[in-house]
């Protein structure tokens, strides 16, 4: 599976005798999950002032907190963590 930008993708495919479809369900995850982090990325920047391994720690926090703990709209109230397994 590659997750590609739909402009064009099937001439590339083609060029290697390759087919392909666009799922947007899962591109629209993918699109508001980057969305998500960019604008959280954005904010740590203009506000963090801890060290690199308290920056880290973060992170990891937030990953969690985001993939097993908030439940996400688009997901039914379930969390990323919940649909996969399912």
């Amino acid at each position: 599976m590659f997750l590609v930008d739909a402009g064009g993708y099937l001439t590339a495919l083609s060029r290697y005798d390759l087919s392909g479809r666009l799922d947007y369900r899962i591109r629209a995850h993918t699109e508001k999950w980057f969305q998500t982090v960019t604008m959280r990325i954005d904010r740590f920047h203009s506000f963090w002032r801890g060290s690199q391994s308290s920056a880290k720690q973060w992170l990891r926090r937030f990953r969690h907190h985001y993939n097993h703990e908030r439940p996400n709209q688009a997901l039914d109230g379930k969390t990323p963590a919940e649909e996969i397994q399912n």
